[in-house]
């Protein structure tokens, strides 16, 4: 009867005194058990390991020959004093250009998802500054990713990013140094 009477009470008190209360839920729909972790959301962050390396060479070659030639044989009116007057004219110009370039980036690059496509790609971007000596090299990424290609270490290699805009900067004492002066950039506009 003591049971009853403990069951019962702390029956009321619970109908009277009702406790609120928030649970959560510790299950967490994002989370697979079985598959790695792949970046999918905007603000999921993708490594981007950057290895780069561009080879360009240029060649030209130019030739321009130009011949003119004015003769009078034979003079007339007042100029008759004038005979046997040749005018001649040659201009050659030949000329040789090459440029080579060669440039290379490999680092390592942590990038925002800023935009999920329809169809499952991902936009991402990514800036990095890297100061040495009073200059100051910026390197941004920005491009395309399918979710599937990046690895279990939520890796990506640049070469298979979509659309990929990568570009370095730089800024500082040498960026200035290599930078042609004013009067530089004057004559080689005029000429």
């Amino acid at each position: 009867m003591k049971k009853f009477l403990c069951f019962c009470s702390a029956l009321m008190i619970a109908v009277i005194f009702p406790a609120v209360s928030f649970g959560a839920s510790l299950w967490d729909d994002r989370a697979n058990w079985f598959a790695d972790a792949r970046p999918g959301r905007v603000g999921d962050i993708v490594t981007v390991l950057v290895d780069e390396r561009t080879d360009a060479s240029d060649e030209s070659e130019m030739e321009l020959k130009k011949n003119a030639e004015l003769s009078v044989t034979q003079g007339t009116g007042i100029l008759s004093f004038i005979r046997g007057l040749t005018l001649g004219s040659e201009n050659n110009t030949k000329g040789n250009g090459s440029i080579e370039r060669t440039h290379s980036a490999t680092t390592t690059l942590a990038c925002l998802v800023t935009e999920v496509l329809p169809n499952g790609n991902l936009v991402i971007e990514g800036t990095r500054d890297v100061r040495t000596s009073d200059e100051v090299l910026q390197l941004m990424l920005a491009g395309v990713v399918r979710p599937q290609d990046v690895n279990s270490d939520n890796q990506i290699s640049s070469r298979l990013i979509a659309n990929a805009e990568i570009s370095v900067k730089g800024r500082g004492i040498i960026s200035r140094t290599q930078k042609p002066g004013v009067i530089t950039q004057i004559l080689q506009t005029v000429f």
